[in-house]
């Protein structure tokens, strides 16, 4: 009788531990699907309020300062404008005919950390159309936006038009 159960224990400890390391497995894999979710809203928090600093300051450089005011030179160079204190990384015009120009500048905000694109269309006549502006926020750098080698980031955009 005893030879027909030996073994018997070895077999109860093999299915256990097989139960326990799909437990442990199952908890890890859920945890860092956790950690990948939590740091995805992080990153978006950070793109929207970069974008929304961005379209405030060009708000602010269009209403009160005037920055982008239409010009019928069609040569002329993109406008410049600051924001928290930087100038632009980049800043170009994108279109410019008789009746409106369209102007984009990038700006590296939080000391660098964090990047932002700002498009301006600017109508000639202030009557009979509307100025649009659109921020796009990211929560990386601008060197990685410009190059991103596959590198994992979140963008925000805003936009007002007046």
């Amino acid at each position: 009788m005893k030879k027909e159960q030996r073994g018997f224990a070895l077999l109860i400890a093999v299915i256990f531990m097989s139960v326990m390391l799909t437990f442990g497995l199952a908890l890890g894999s859920l945890g860092y699907k956790q950690e990948v979710l939590a740091s995805g809203a992080l990153g978006s928090q950070y793109a929207f309020y970069v974008a929304d600093a961005a379209l405030e300051c060009a708000l602010y450089a269009d209403q009160q300062q005037d920055t982008f005011a239409y010009t019928s030179n069609m040569s002329a160079p993109a406008p410049s404008m600051t924001c928290g204190g930087t100038s632009p990384v980049s800043s170009s015009v994108v279109s410019h005919t008789a009746s409106a120009w369209i102007v984009t500048e990038r700006f590296q905000l939080d000391n660098g950390e964090h990047c932002a694109d700002v498009m301006i269309s600017k109508p000639a006549s202030a009557v009979s159309t509307l100025t649009y502006l659109y921020s796009q926020g990211y929560d990386v750098p601008c060197a990685t936006v410009a190059a991103p080698g596959g590198a994992r980031f979140a963008s925000r955009g805003l936009s007002a038009h007046y």
